[in-house]
């Protein structure tokens, strides 16, 4: 199994760079960076400075859209951090919640979205693809490689993922609930002509390592609140209850009110207050150093091909430093 930390774009940016460089020490792989142009830092001019600092780390957005950037202009940019440090970098893509929102537009469709995969695939590696009714092609590519990873939750998004993606990206740890997706997953891949074991499963979630578990639950409620936003657009597109999407998934947001995106990713969100400490047990990965080992063996055992920590929390460093002391020596091949 694979590891990568998710940051926050926050200043200042030497603290980004420097959180990458001690992640790539303690042995992690991918370099993630949240993609939201108004509330944070801009992640690619971050991903060259963390390129040029590093040596081994693959980085990207978790997760970009395709509408706040056009796809050209993705594609162009992965291809230039490509040809600069050595095809380093990996497209985490969705519809585009607080990115978007935050602008005052909805988030893109499914349409807009699975068009905009192929798309920059395509262009970032060096072919011809049609932007709107238009045929172009970046000519001075040689030799680009991009992987493609699209997030999901509901079931329609859940088997473009396995339609066309490289990639799926599950932003919650509840083994129930990766089990179920990644079957979607799968399956729609199979149904495509695909092999779904060539999809690369990343799941992503807060992971705090300490003995505290009440602190632990605090720093990361937050995170039950993001998840909450994507849920509610499925509770309204479905319903609830529907059999489209595990109650287990949409029951927790029942209490749901407000959210203000000015908190959004923090901790002491107040807009979290309605997620429970269940809830967040279940989504992340809280405690000492064996109930981290314990879940994420449940997950490698679902099929998960990478676990991505969210480090935005009062412990980055330690639980980054313990991760690479004891957690990730336990699943290297």
């Amino acid at each position: 199994m694979d590891f990568g930390v998710v940051l926050q774009a926050d200043p200042p940016s030497a603290a980004v760079v420097s959180l990458m460089r001690r992640a790539e020490r303690n042995g992690f792989r991918y370099g993630w960076t949240f993609d939201s142009t108004v509330l944070w830092q801009e992640p690619f001019v971050l991903y060259s400075r963390i390129l040029e600092h590093t040596e081994r780390l693959i980085v990207g957005p978790m997760v970009t859209n395709p509408s706040t950037r056009a796809p050209e202009v993705t594609a162009s940019t992965f291809a230039t951090l490509n040809e600069m440090y050595g095809n380093r970098t990996v497209c985490g893509i969705g519809r585009g919640d607080s990115a978007m929102r935050v602008a005052g537009r909805p988030p893109n469709t499914l349409a807009r979205l699975g068009e905009s995969i192929g798309v920059i695939r395509d262009l970032a590696e060096g072919r011809e693809a049609y932007v709107g009714d238009h045929r172009i092609k970046i000519p001075w590519i040689k030799d680009g490689k991009l992987p493609v990873w699209m997030a999901a939750y509901g079931p329609k998004a859940l088997a473009m993922a396995g339609q066309l993606a490289d990639g799926f990206i599950l932003q919650l740890a509840d083994p129930f609930l990766t089990e179920w997706m990644i079957k979607a997953v799968r399956k729609a891949a199979t149904d495509a002509g695909r092999d779904p074991d060539e999809i690369t499963i990343c799941v992503a979630a807060p992971a705090y390592v300490g003995d505290d578990l009440e602190h632990a639950r605090e720093q990361c409620r937050w995170f039950g609140g993001m998840v909450g936003n994507h849920v509610a657009d499925l509770v309204t597109r479905y319903g609830e209850h529907s059999g489209m999407v595990p109650d287990e998934l949409t029951d927790y947001i029942k209490s749901r009110e407000s959210y203000d995106y000015a908190h959004h990713g923090r901790s002491g969100n107040p807009d979290a207050g309605f997620v429970s400490d269940t809830v967040i047990e279940r989504f992340c990965l809280l405690g000492p150093v064996p109930a981290h080992l314990d879940k994420l063996q449940q997950l490698k055992a679902l099929g998960v091909d990478q676990f991505a920590l969210y480090a935005m929390h009062d412990a980055k460093e330690s639980t980054l430093d313990a991760y690479g002391a004891e957690i990730l020596p336990a699943f290297a091949d």
